[in-house]
């Protein structure tokens, strides 16, 4: 089957930017105390009428156009979210009527923070097979919808956006060191802990975690994970010109890629800084940025790892475009 590639990149974000000042306002919090427990200083909150759709659209709508694509060109939309409001039409269908694409298979896919990464691999393996030649991949949240703002674990996290990739073909007979490859997957889920990260009430739904049971899963298991993603790319953790892992908290990324003897100049996608955790948003919003800011070189290979509720996870080596 031919290889597949990241062919482009988009992300979008809403204006108002939550502070942590603002935070301590509403609950018993500080800016410093966030700071040092999540490294947050900001995150973006979407207006109220403002939707899943509407930023899944923005944020693809930049990734088709960077991408040199007809709307026409693209025979799958994929939509990774945990948080839209809508079950049925899926916000991918949403998202294919208002970009004018005519007839593509189109749907959500639920696997919480770990859903871009998992909808990547879903995509990249259909394109592989030549289910499609061209697949547009979104991952989109509104957390701030599912938010509880009087719990202060939680309502520090949490944030709106979305990020999108064009998935495409390797051009025929192209060498594969030479593209935006995407290598293989590492994935799967310990469904025993599947409380651990949870949306509560389906209808009127908010946000809950285990905290430090989650952080102790991530320290101990996503090392592993990273290193078995680069393997199955033929690679070791060194080889890395960049990792983007999901933006879930400061600490706890650079407590994982502290055990993976990366390279002194590895470029670190730390957009939680800034975003705050936009679940499945997290990482191709990162990922678009450090692309847009050439932090990374075209075909440099960067490692995309994420992991939430289920508890599922999900990564793979890409090549950037």
């Amino acid at each position: 089957m031919p290889g597949t590639r990241i062919a482009a990149l988009g992300h979008y974000q809403p204006d108002r930017v939550l502070t942590n000042d603002e935070l301590a306002g509403m609950v018993e919090t500080n800016d410093a105390w966030i700071r040092q427990r999540t490294g947050i200083a900001t995150r973006r909150i979407a207006a109220e009428d403002e939707t899943v759709a509407d930023m899944a659209t923005a944020a693809a709508g930049k990734a088709l156009a960077a991408a040199g694509l007809a709307p026409s060109d693209i025979g799958m939309v994929v939509v990774a979210t945990c948080s839209a409001r809508d079950r049925c039409p899926s916000t991918a269908a949403q998202v294919a009527r208002r970009l004018e694409i005519p007839s593509p298979v189109a749907y959500d896919l639920n696997n919480g923070c770990a859903g871009f990464c998992t909808a990547l691999a879903s995509a990249s393996h259909s394109v592989a097979a030549g289910a499609a030649r061209h697949a547009l991949v979104i991952g989109a949240e509104k957390m701030s919808d599912v938010t509880d703002w009087s719990d202060r674990s939680t309502c520090i996290l949490l944030a709106d956006g979305a990020g999108a990739a064009v998935v495409s073909a390797q051009p025929d007979g192209a060498a594969d060191e030479d593209q935006d490859g995407i290598g293989p997957v590492e994935w799967g889920s310990d469904p025993s802990r599947g409380d651990m990260v949870r949306l509560l009430d389906a209808w009127q739904p908010r946000f809950a975690q285990e905290g430090p049971a989650v952080f102790r899963w991530a320290a101990a298991e996503l090392p592993a994970l990273a290193r078995r993603a680069c393997e199955r790319a033929g690679l070791a953790p060194g080889d890395l010109a960049g990792v983007v892992t999901h933006q879930a908290n400061l600490r706890l990324m650079e407590a994982v890629l502290g055990r993976l003897d990366l390279a002194e100049d590895v470029v670190i996608g730390r957009d939680v800084v800034d975003s705050g955790n936009t679940s499945a948003a997290s990482v191709p919003l990162a990922l678009s940025k450090l692309v847009e800011r050439r932090e990374v070189e075209p075909g440099a290979p960067v490692l995309l790892l994420s992991f939430g509720g289920g508890m599922s996870w999900a990564g793979q080596v890409v090549r950037c475009p």
